[in-house]
């Protein structure tokens, strides 16, 4: 096989984090439409993350967020969105970079998405003189599909509490068609 140049698993990632990135900008200028809601899982240490202490000592490795009821003041730059939430009843303020993102999704709708992220590169002093041999994948994996019904990472109380509908939304939710998910290996040459 031959060896790709172009890198359209790159493109491919950076062109679903921006369907990320528009569906937030939207949401900052107008609002939720209808039922549509946002799971969004990221490496707390990914870098330009901003959480607090507090919250980075309770999910060290990766965060859920839910974003439907209870947040506020979200703003979406190029690179990143800023949005506040309160955990435990104490506000807080997080910036998460789209290169942080693992996992979005929308359960109204069946809709998901999941990213690998990119291993943190190795300074070649550190091992030795030569270069470090990386293979495709292990620069930037495409991004898969994400099954809504996916396990996320535990949400803290408020936030888990925000996700739940009102009375009457799980009937609506039982009468909704099964979403098929369609992974980009599927049209990949193997």
């Amino acid at each position: 096989m031959a060896e790709d140049l172009i890198r359209y698993d790159i493109l491919a990632q950076d062109a679903l984090r921006g369907v990320v990135r528009k569906v937030l900008s939207e949401v900052a200028r107008t609002g939720l439409p209808g039922e549509h809601h946002f799971f969004i899982s990221f490496a707390t240490k990914a870098p330009g993350v901003r959480i607090s202490s507090r919250l980075l000592t309770q999910y060290p490795e990766e965060m859920t967020i839910v974003l439907q009821h209870q947040y506020r003041d979200l703003t979406v730059t190029d690179t990143a969105f800023e949005v506040g939430l309160s955990f435990n009843n104490v506000p807080e303020r997080l910036l998460v970079p789209f290169a942080a993102i693992k996992g979005f999704a929308d359960p109204s709708v069946q809709f998901g998405l999941q990213f690998e992220l990119a291993p943190k590169p190795v300074a070649a002093d550190a091992v030795s003189d030569e270069k470090p041999v990386v293979t495709q994948e292990a620069e930037a994996p495409a991004p898969v599909s994400l099954p809504v019904d996916a396990p996320a990472t535990p949400l803290p109380a408020p936030a888990a509490a925000a996700q739940k509908s009102e009375a009457g939304d799980d009937a609506a939710e039982e009468e909704r068609p099964e979403a098929e998910v369609v992974s980009l290996d599927a049209f990949r040459k193997k």
